[in-house]
C-alpha cells in the first residue's frame, strides 16, 4: 500500500479519506523540490498537519500541480478538497497515513 490522506478529529475519528495511488509520487516530488511540509511526509508513518500549517501546505500542493502528471494533479486536487474540510471546522487535522 501507499500513502493515504485523512481528515481526522482530535479524538481520532476519520471523517474523510483520499487513497489516491499517486500521493506517494506527489510527496516524492515535493521532497525532491525541498518543499518544507509536503516534502517531509513520512511514507512509513503518520504525518499530521494542523489548520495553521495549511497556510504553507496548500500553496505547496498548488505549485506541484504545475508540471505534474495527470494522476499527481488529480491527487493534489483531492487533497486540496480535504484541506477545505480541515479549514472549515476546528479540531480537524490533515493526516498523511504512510504504510
Amino acid at each position: 500500500m501507499g500513502i493515504s490522506v485523512q481528515v481526522r478529529t482530535f479524538t481520532g475519528t476519520v471523517e474523510a479519506t483520499c487513497p489516491h495511488p499517486a500521493i506517494a509520487a506527489l510527496c516524492g516530488r515535493a521532497a525532491s523540490q525541498n518543499l518544507p511540509l509536503l516534502g517531509c511526509v513520512d511514507p512509513y508513518d503518520d504525518t499530521v498537519f494542523n489548520r495553521s500549517q495549511l497556510r504553507v501546505l496548500i500553496p505547496e500542493l498548488r505549485a506541484l500541480t504545475d508540471g505534474s502528471t495527470a494522476e499527481e494533479a488529480e491527487a493534489a486536487h483531492e487533497i486540496l478538497a480535504l484541506t477545505a474540510q480541515v479549514e472549515r471546522r476546528a479540531h480537524r487535522y490533515l493526516v498523511f497515513n504512510g504504510d
